[in-house]
């Protein structure tokens, strides 16, 4: 069945088979796509497979997981727009990464926000985290602003490669400690 996580809005829950088709559609957006590090452009409906099946065995994996993928669902429509990762889990360091995209037709109603709101307080409330690694590529100002509005500061650059256009980047590294998120919500 895998985890589910309900907001006001939206439910974050593993990805399935009936998802391709949405997935497809987020991710075949050049404009969503060029600030992934890892989605090639076009997304045809064999990477959405293999993303579903690779989701699927971190999901069955046993022992304590080093990722969880959800899919950000609109709960009232019962429609994918997005995607949102807690990756790169050390549970000897209690850190995490990962990442988020929401489809294009629906960005600016704050629903990336509640998502990866949701996604923080999982990783720190539930899993017991204690500090989360992020980043965004130079440009992505509407990624910086969401990370910063929640607590992230920036601590580093790193050069990377977007896959979907090819283009190597400067990713600015930021991270959340818990204790700032707790600071924060006072």
């Amino acid at each position: 069945m895998g985890i589910k996580i309900e907001t006001s809005r939206l439910t974050l829950r593993p990805w399935g088979e009936e998802d391709i088709e949405q997935l497809m559609l987020g991710l075949n957006d050049l404009e969503i796509a060029k600030w992934l590090a890892f989605v090639p452009h076009p997304y045809s409906a064999s990477d959405a497979q293999n993303w579903i099946k690779r989701c699927q065995e971190i999901s069955r994996a046993s022992g304590r997981p080093t990722a969880h993928e959800f899919a950000v669902e609109l709960t009232d429509e019962r429609r994918v727009i997005g995607g949102v990762s807690l990756n790169k889990i050390d549970w000897k360091a209690t850190t995490g990464g990962g990442g988020i995209w929401i489809a294009n037709q629906y960005q600016g109603r704050g629903y990336g926000r509640e998502a990866f709101e949701a996604k923080i307080r999982f990783a720190f409330y539930e899993l017991g985290l204690t500090k989360l690694i992020n980043g965004y590529f130079d440009g992505n100002e509407k990624s910086w602003a969401m990370q910063r509005k929640l607590g992230y500061r920036r601590v580093g650059e790193i050069t990377g490669r977007c896959m979907a256009d090819g283009r190597q980047t400067i990713e600015h590294v930021t991270t959340l400690l818990r204790s700032d998120w707790e600071d924060r919500e006072d």
